[in-house]
């Protein structure tokens, strides 16, 4: 058996995703080491007691919080800056208030990687399901957008299957060939549920949503779902979602753009989600054009503070030095720090995915009968 065993680590896990994974592990040659064989043995017997687990068909998986901190979640970083991330989100408004134009926008910008109201944007292939539409609708629209600055990563589609009738194989066909693909929107949600004889109750709107956010989480994409709001008003806003509170309790999110008059040129979109804040942003639509213009936001977005930690090893490994391979004490050493390697190693897998995000370098740690192993590496 290798004497070298890959501590737990999540890559690019999406928010709420808790697939489990199996473990693995062959034996290479008879221990050489009484201190090798010691390990081992351990190994082994922690091995045989998970695959116990794993055969008992009443076994409820658990992690402890210290196999938590001992973990690094590497999630994928947003796809607009504030705005919009992976996972499953409905975005919802009136008929005829300009919800198509402003998913054309988003798609339009995901795909070409322009920046969308002065917000970074994580260029990548969208598939644009614009099932109230056809081509030739479409490419009016677009062409008033956007002119003749076309762009091949954006796809569209005016049919497609319904949840239970094959969509999902469908999406995972186009993923397969486009691996890059970040943002999938479906135009209208309505559009691919089952049979509009159907009784929709809290479970079956819970149930729809949740099947969405298992793929997008499974991917890693963006799922953004348009729907329609009710005719009359609530206290909360995202109340008005049309069908229960099933749709936005199973979602990771949901916009809202609403306009005071059907006729104004002036909208608001309201933004809320599990790991984003809260924002209003008020839009004016351009009237040659009918791109949705950013006016002001209402609340500033609130920015983390660098982390010296991170700062420090962005110092160490650059384009001159890519790579950097040792132990949690050496690195401590190295870096000056007053605090012991147990804790150094913990605040290395919470910030993980910050370190990749924020400064391209991955952090992998591997554990030896001996001592912990970490590395960083500059991603090109």
């Amino acid at each position: 058996m290798n004497d070298v065993k890959k501590e737990k680590t999540v890559p690019l896990s999406s928010v709420g995703a808790d697939d489990g994974q199996s473990n693995q592990t062959t034996v290479d040659s008879i221990p050489e080491s009484e201190e090798k064989s010691k390990y081992d043995f351990k190994e082994m017997m922690r091995l045989q007691k998970e695959l116990r687990k794993t055969l008992d068909p009443s076994y409820m998986k658990t992690v402890t919080m210290s196999e938590l901190y001992d973990t690094a979640y590497l999630n994928k970083p947003a796809i607009i800056d504030g705005l919009l991330y992976p996972g499953t989100y409905l975005f919802v408004g009136a008929p005829k208030v300009g919800k198509s134009f402003l998913m054309a926008q988003l798609a339009y910008h995901v795909s070409t990687g322009k920046e969308l109201w002065e917000n970074e944007v994580r260029q990548g292939k969208v598939l644009y399901l614009a099932l109230e539409d056809d081509y030739s609708r479409l490419q009016k629209r677009l062409y008033r957008m956007f002119g003749t600055d076309g762009t091949d990563n954006l796809y569209f589609s005016v049919s497609a299957k319904n949840l239970n009738g094959g969509l999902f194989d469908q999406l995972e066909k186009f993923i397969s060939e486009n691996p890059d693909t970040r943002l999938i929107i479906i135009d209208t949600l309505q559009k691919v549920r089952e049979s509009a004889t159907e009784k929709y109750s809290y479970a079956s709107d819970y149930e729809v949503i949740a099947q969405l956010k298992k793929f997008s989480d499974r991917y890693g994409i963006c799922l953004l779902l348009v729907h329609h709001t009710r005719k009359q008003n609530f206290d909360d806003k995202f109340d008005m979602i049309s069908g229960t509170n099933g749709l936005l309790g199973a979602a990771d999110g949901a916009f809202l753009l609403q306009k005071e008059k059907r006729t104004s040129k002036t909208a608001t979109l309201e933004v809320s989600g599990r790991d984003q804040q809260d924002q209003k942003l008020f839009l004016t639509r351009n009237e040659d054009s009918l791109i949705w213009e950013l006016e002001k936001v209402e609340t500033e977005l609130w920015k983390e503070k660098p982390d010296p930690l991170l700062e420090a090893i962005a110092e160490k490994v650059t384009a001159e030095n890519p790579v950097w391979d040792g132990t949690v004490s050496e690195l401590r050493d190295l870096l000056m720090l007053d605090i012991t390697p147990n804790a150094l190693g913990m605040k290395l897998n919470v910030t993980a995915g910050r370190l990749l995000n924020e400064y391209n370098i991955l952090y992998e740690s591997r554990r030896t009968h001996a001592c912990r192993r970490i590395r960083f590496e500059l991603q090109a």
